[in-house]
């Protein structure tokens, strides 16, 4: 796996300066941009070529939180997709929004609905502030499986519930 943010010249933080991260990203790409290496060789092209990729690649994952939050895992070797399990205590607590849900799919209501999605909301406001400073002063040189595992179980959490919002976004726009 490529390392983006050596490729990027930043330490491994799930918070980046977002600011900084663009200004780079704009520098790479013009440094490798393909149009300003059309009289290199086809094998210098070739490697300019894969850099744009790369710098693209890097750029789309270290913008976006949850993409960042989750390469970082990966690099650490903390996600084992299709083998992490959510603990059961969540998926049970989960069963009645999804009961909710499945009742709006039958039948819309509004007010059930807005309900729902403040539900949401705060669900993804209480899994977040327990591990919010460890996520902020997280440190690479200093690594912690501990703390990176309760990262993980919050980015598992995360992940479920995005997949709870974006169907209750469906049957908003379907009401």
């Amino acid at each position: 796996m490529k390392n983006y943010f050596e490729f990027y010249e930043i330490p491994i933080e799930f918070k980046v300066d977002k600011k900084a991260l663009k200004h780079k990203f704009y520098a790479l790409s013009k440094k490798y941009h393909p149009d300003f290496h059309t009289d290199k060789s086809v094998e210098e092209q070739s490697m300019i070529l894969a850099l744009s990729t790369l710098n693209n690649e890097a750029y789309q994952v270290l913008k976006d939180f949850d993409l960042r939050m989750k390469y970082i895992l990966q690099l650490k070797n903390m996600l084992d997709e299709g083998k992490d399990k959510l603990p059961q205590s969540f998926l049970m607590e989960m069963m009645d929004i999804n009961e909710a849900l499945m009742e709006l799919q039958f039948d819309p209501n509004p007010e059930k609905l807005n309900e729902a999605q403040n539900n949401i909301n705060q669900l993804k406001e209480s899994f977040y502030l327990p591990i919010s400073a460890l996520i902020d002063n997280y440190q690479d040189d200093q690594d912690n499986e501990e703390e990176l595992e309760l990262i993980k179980n919050y980015f598992l959490k995360h992940r479920y519930i995005l997949r709870i919002q974006n169907n209750l976004d469906k049957f908003a726009t379907a009401s």
